[in-house]
């Protein structure tokens, strides 16, 4: 029987010195390189992030030097607050495709399914607080004054009140979402009305094959006649999506580069030549909410984590 001779002290002592040569070399070089390009390594983004080295820097780097900066923000950045979005994950709602609920055949169809499933998300949006994300945007706004954001979101109101009106009113323990609780029978009498004409009113959204408002139309026309767009931020959101898609083409002609953050890859044979990445770009995928706080960290500064 063939055995093993355990190595002696001196060939202990050897291989420890070639494993720890090796390492030490390996960390040398990457410190070289770091040197190289002059970046801290205090400044380098979160090693839990799958953020490539080279995207982070040369982002970082057209970052500081922006002052006119487009962003464009989706359901993906307000996800992590609890918001469900339209799509992945989170496109049902109890047996429905929520791309389906939103328009407005639907809501002429049968405008109580249409409140209870807007009220819903209603109530998800007063109950949600900002996320790291959304803190790291309003800094940037600050340090960069000339940014405009576009937010195709739910989570602005002016109406504070939950429930809107008393037939729509949640109870606590009701699993809304879930198809096996049936809703509460409401009539249209009951749904929110104007209080002057007294007509059935509609949840304040934009739906699917709709137009922006003209006022907010012509706010970000006049803001892009302004001058040259150095970046564009696309945050949590396909882009898919018309009429606020078609900035990024608007964004481009200006002079930006475009950087995207959302956790589906683009797929350029689906979209619009006009919306594709280019060499120049830069895609960054996964949560924005853990994202957006580490390559804007430079500019803005480290944002803490609220939940902790």
């Amino acid at each position: 029987m063939s055995t093993a001779s355990m190595p002696d002290r001196s060939q202990k002592a050897a291989l420890s010195h070639n494993k720890s040569s090796k390492f030490a070399m390996q960390v040398q070089k990457q410190y070289a390189k770091q040197q190289r390009r002059k970046t801290p390594r205090d400044t380098l983004p979160s090693p839990n992030l799958d953020i490539p080295l080279d995207d982070y820097i040369s982002f970082v780097s057209h970052l500081k030097s922006s002052n006119r900066i487009l962003a464009l923000f989706g359901a993906g950045l307000s996800a992590a607050s609890g918001i469900p979005t339209f799509r992945g994950p989170g496109g049902f709602w109890r047996e429905y495709d929520c791309t389906q609920l939103a328009t407005p055949e639907a809501f002429d169809k049968d405008p109580t399914l249409l409140w209870h499933f807007y009220n819903y998300r209603r109530h998800a949006a007063l109950s949600a607080t900002p996320n790291r994300a959304h803190h790291a945007l309003a800094k940037l706004a600050e340090k960069k004054p000339q940014t405009l954001a576009i937010n195709q979101n739910i989570d602005e109101s002016d109406n504070f009140n939950d429930p809107i009106v008393p037939s729509l009113a949640i109870p606590h323990d009701w699993p809304i979402s879930d198809a096996k609780f049936p809703l509460s029978p409401v009539p249209p009498s009951s749904l929110p009305h104007c209080p002057q004409c007294h007509a059935l009113l509609r949840p304040d959204i934009v739906w699917f094959g709709e137009q922006t408002p003209q006022a907010v139309r012509a706010r970000i026309h006049e803001w892009l006649d302004g001058g040259p767009v150095d970046l564009m931020l696309v945050i949590g959101t396909s882009a898919t999506v018309w009429p606020a898609a078609i900035y990024i083409h608007a964004a481009r002609i200006a002079g930006a580069r475009i950087a995207v953050f959302n956790t589906e890859v683009p797929d350029n044979e689906d979209v619009d030549p006009s919306q594709r990445l280019r060499e120049q770009d830069w895609f960054f995928r996964g949560d924005a909410a853990a994202i957006i706080p580490d390559v804007l960290k430079e500019v803005v500064g480290v944002v803490p984590d609220t939940k902790r």
